[in-house]
């Protein structure tokens, strides 16, 4: 007897799920033209939005790490470390970060791309661009930010941003376009840059591997000289035998740093794939905005129909 009630339960309850699911159904076919008229206007805003947006450009670098020497006051330190610091000199040690992660590091620094961007005059393409026309080969620059005629920035300041760029607002917009990766198996680093124009996106990755080459060169080479300064006074006080043949391997490791940093341009990073002008576009995807746009407008068009029919009953 308990069975039977059960087994009626179970199929009254599969009779209502199947109602439920018909009435569910229903409704949404009742509320078709609410649905379309929803996706129509999505998807009409999404093809709006992906013709308004601009073609964005993506210009590459493929580096190579330079060998470098492992002398200097470190590369002996654990052979005259103890003998060295009789005599007070520091050889200093392990756990430096190595140069190639130094100058990852360095190319995305607040200073570097500061210098960079005041070297190279880039504040108004930074700032100002937004877009660029492939017949003039020109960036489009916003009259309402910057008046080219007059070389005068024209936006409303916002808190403690003027009228004119800070330097902080220009690092910011640059670190948004620029990229700096390391492949783990092969330790080849990639410099990228994205723009409105492929030429100007070109001309900026050129830049920054010629500049960060120069910049860990020069960094190299003042401490190297003032490496070389150092010993050469600690030797003109030294007596000691032993330690003076130290002082002058040394002398001699750090007179390598400089001619290594005097004949080659490319000291950090050699170029293995050099960047050209792009010739497709790297964004937007403007099929993809279409498509995600339909979809969301179908599904926000059945939410809103079946939210009404719940609120009715």
């Amino acid at each position: 007897m308990n069975q039977t009630k059960q087994l009626a339960a179970d199929v009254n309850f599969a009779a209502d799920d199947e109602i439920d699911l018909r009435e569910l159904f229903a409704t949404i076919w009742a509320g078709k033209w609410l649905i379309t008229a929803i996706t129509s206007v999505f998807a009409i805003g999404a093809v709006c939005l992906a013709l308004y947006l601009p073609n964005i450009y993506k210009s590459e670098a493929l580096l190579a790490p330079a060998s470098q020497e492992q002398g200097g006051l470190g590369g002996l330190a654990g052979q005259f470390g103890g003998l060295a610091s009789l005599a007070g000199i520091s050889l200093g040690g392990g756990g430096a970060v190595d140069n190639t992660t130094l100058a990852m590091e360095v190319v995305q620094s607040r200073t570097f791309l500061s210098n960079f961007i005041e070297q190279h005059q880039l504040q108004v393409a930074l700032m100002a661009a937004k877009g660029w026309d492939e017949s003039t080969d020109q960036l489009l620059i916003d009259e309402e930010v910057y008046n080219g005629s007059s070389k005068q920035w024209l936006r409303e300041p916002e808190g403690r941003r003027g009228v004119e760029p800070t330097e902080q607002e220009l690092v910011e917009a640059m670190l948004e376009l620029i990229t700096v990766s390391q492949a783990k198996d092969s330790g080849l680093v990639s410099i990228s840059v994205e723009h409105f124009s492929p030429f100007v996106a070109k001309q900026w990755v050129d830049w920054l591997v010629q500049d960060i080459n120069f910049e860990m060169k020069t960094r190299d080479l003042k401490e190297a000289n003032k490496s070389i300064t150092y010993l050469e006074s600690k030797l003109a006080t030294t007596k000691i035998a032993e330690l003076q043949n130290v002082l002058y391997q040394l002398i001699e490791e750090q007179s390598k740093t400089v001619m290594f940093a005097e004949v080659r341009d490319e000291y950090i990073f050699k170029t293995v794939d050099a960047a050209v002008v792009p010739e497709l576009k790297a964004k937007p995807k403007r099929a993809l905005i279409c498509v995600l746009g339909t979809l969301l407008g179908g599904m926000l068009g059945v939410f809103v129909v079946l939210i009404r029919a719940f609120v009715r009953k």
